[in-house]
This record gives structure tokens, C-alpha cells and sequence, in this order.
């Protein structure tokens, strides 16, 4: 008997301390690897939202033929759904970026990669650029020559300097032989010349020698992604402009003019012209008047672009979001090319200044 009244008075303490005792922690995973601390973990039901533009300028129905305005948005509406597809898995921002920036780089109808641009000596020059919303990271790359085959994905190439290398901005033959040691595709020079653009560079070099701006035209391409953890990022790529001269640099490799992304704020993707977009940072200052002065998207994209530029003598445009997934997508010119799919996955798809959307069927 005694025995037994021992026994469950030692099984009773021992109950007793075991429910004394704190649970385990449990890891945490995604607070350890999130970059800062406005950096959601989401979950896979979190809305995703993508928008990307093909350039801005003078776009008329008038100058456009029916068989390329369809490969034009033919061309926008593969792009969008290649980096919607990405979000939708699961992916991060930056992938959903590069993915949609790759599809445009590889079409002919937009003035990067394949379909850039002509240099004053003929050939084509790349710049591109890209920004975490989540970490601040960015990367870039400058005048990156194809003369004797260039880096097909500019994109890419930005990607490996955020990623791989303590730098923000390479250029030219530095960027090159980055790229090169980076393991990314190269491709012959005359894979990224078109039709299209020597007779646009032909007529330019005709009409003035050295003139830049014969077309009124900007036509750089850029993405913007929110993904399911709340991230923005922004990625911009183009050839710069016609007949650049003298290793002329624009707004589209420069963090916080052409390319800009904050969690805190927005992320933005500009198109335009670039001197314009330098002087007065037109990216950053978007985002900066959203976090500093308290205004929407929408605000503070129509008082830089409606506004500053305007002002100035600038002519552009940009694509813009924020951590919510509002869509902005003001532009000063007659038209820009630019598609999107919001966190409803409502597609739309426009060319011109008249038309506020194309809701895809």
C-alpha cells in the first residue's frame, strides 16, 4: 500500500512538471531569411499583380500598321502572362521581372535585345537594370557593345552584378567580360539587327548627322512585379536611343531615374527621355514623394510625370506599383505601349493615349 501511494505521488509531480515546462520554439524560416523587416512571409492564396511597358512616344493609329500593332500586343500579352505565370507558382518578384523583361528582349518589335536600337557606327549598345523591393539590392549594366556578338538577356546580366559581384553598375567591356565569366548567353551582332531599326537609323543618320531624336520615339521595356510575400521589384532594359554617339548613356541602367523599387513605397520602370529622367530621378522621386509627403500611387506618379517633366521638356512615361497592388501607368507622349495584370488577374493591353484599357477575354 505505501508503495503505491509513493508511486503516484512521484507520477503526479512528474505530470505536474512537464506541464511547467515552455514548448519548444518553433523555426521560423521565412523570418530568418526575409531581407527587412517590411517584408511579408504571405502565403500561396496572397495576391500576386504584374504591369510592363514597350516604350513611349509618338504612337499613333495613323503610323501603325494592323499586322504590327497585333505582333505588338501579341508580343505585351506574352510577356505579361510569362511573368504572371511565375508569380502564380510561387516565384519570386525578381523572377516574374526577368521573365517578362526576357520575352521582350528576344521580340523584335521593342527597342531591346533582339530589335535594339542602332548605334551612330551601326551597331547596338545595352544598358538594363534591376531592384529588390525587399533587400534595396540592385544591379546593373551600361553600353554594352554587340559589335562582335553581345549578352542576349541584358537583363540577366544586371541580375548577376546585383547578385554575384559588390557592385551596383558595370559598363562596356567591363560589363562584357562579367557576363562573360558569369556563364550567360552570347549571340552573333547581326541576330540583334532588324529591318525595322536600320532603316530607322538609316533615316535618322539622313536627316541631321548626329540628331538623336528624329523619331520622338523611346521605346525601352521594363516590368514591375508584386509577389505572394508582398515584394516589389522593377527591371528596366533597352538600346538607348537612335544614332547615340560618344558611349551616350540614358535613364534606364541608373537606379532611381529609370529604375526604382521599395517595399516602403512603390516600385517603378521609366521610359522616356533618359536626360530628362537623370536630372530629375524621376523613379526615386515617385517612390520618395509616396513614403515622404504621405500621396497615393497614383499621385505622385501623375505630379512627376504630369508635372516635373512636363516642366522641364520631358517627354515619358512610367509603370508603377505599390505593396497593395494599385497599377499606375502615366505618360506625357501620344502614346506607350503597356499591359498588366492586377492582383483580380484582370489582363489589360494598350497602345494609345486615347485608350484606357483592353480587358483581355
Amino acid at each position: 500500500m505505501t508503495s503505491l501511494i509513493r508511486f503516484s505521488i512521484i507520477t503526479t509531480g512528474l505530470i505536474l512538471l512537464s506541464a511547467c515546462q515552455p514548448e519548444a520554439p518553433v523555426a521560423n524560416t521565412d523570418q530568418a531569411s526575409a531581407p527587412r523587416a517590411n517584408s511579408n512571409t504571405g502565403s500561396d492564396n496572397a495576391s500576386v499583380a504584374i504591369v510592363i511597358h514597350g516604350g513611349a512616344g509618338t504612337i499613333t493609329r495613323e503610323a501603325m500598321t494592323p499586322d504590327r500593332e497585333a505582333a505588338i500586343r501579341g508580343a505585351l500579352e506574352q510577356a505579361l502572362k510569362a511573368g504572371h505565370d511565375r508569380l502564380s507558382a510561387g516565384d519570386t518578384s525578381i523572377e516574374a521581372v526577368i521573365a517578362a523583361i526576357n520575352v521582350m528582349e528576344d521580340a523584335p518589335e521593342f527597342n531591346a535585345g533582339r530589335g535594339a536600337v542602332l548605334n551612330h557606327e551601326g551597331f547596338v549598345e545595352l544598358d538594363a537594370s534591376l531592384m529588390d523591393g525587399a533587400t534595396g539590392q540592385a544591379g546593373a549594366i551600361a553600353g554594352a557593345s554587340t559589335q562582335d556578338g553581345g549578352i542576349r538577356y541584358p537583363i540577366r546580366a544586371a541580375h548577376a552584378v546585383m547578385t554575384d559581384s559588390p557592385h551596383v553598375m558595370l559598363s562596356g567591356a567591363g560589363a562584357e567580360a562579367f557576363a562573360t565569366t558569369q556563364g550567360l548567353e552570347f549571340i552573333e551582332s547581326d541576330w540583334f539587327i532588324t529591318d525595322f531599326r536600320y532603316q530607322q537609323w538609316e533615316d535618322a543618320r539622313s536627316a541631321r548627322a548626329g540628331n538623336t531624336d528624329t523619331a520622338r520615339w523611346y521605346s525601352t521595356v521594363g516590368a514591375v512585379a508584386l509577389d505572394q510575400n508582398g515584394n516589389l521589384a522593377a527591371g528596366t532594359s533597352t538600346g538607348g536611343m537612335t544614332n547615340k554617339r560618344f558611349g551616350r548613356i540614358g535613364d534606364s541602367p541608373i537606379i532611381g531615374a529609370g529604375t526604382y523599387a521599395d517595399n516602403a513605397s512603390c516600385a517603378v520602370s521609366a521610359t522616356g527621355h533618359g536626360e530628362f529622367f537623370i536630372r530629375h530621378v524621376v523613379a526615386y522621386d515617385i517612390c520618395a514623394r509616396m513614403r515622404h509627403k504621405g500621396v497615393s500611387l497614383d499621385q505622385a506618379a501623375d505630379e512627376v510625370i504630369h508635372g516635373v517633366l512636363v516642366d522641364a521638356g520631358g517627354d515619358g512615361g512610367v509603370i508603377a506599383m505599390d505593396r497593395q497592388g494599385h497599377i499606375a501607368m502615366p505618360f506625357n507622349t501620344e502614346g506607350m505601349y503597356r499591359a498588366s495584370i492586377d492582383t483580380n488577374g484582370q489582363m489589360t493591353i494598350a497602345i494609345y493615349g486615347d485608350e484606357v484599357a483592353n480587358p483581355s477575354e
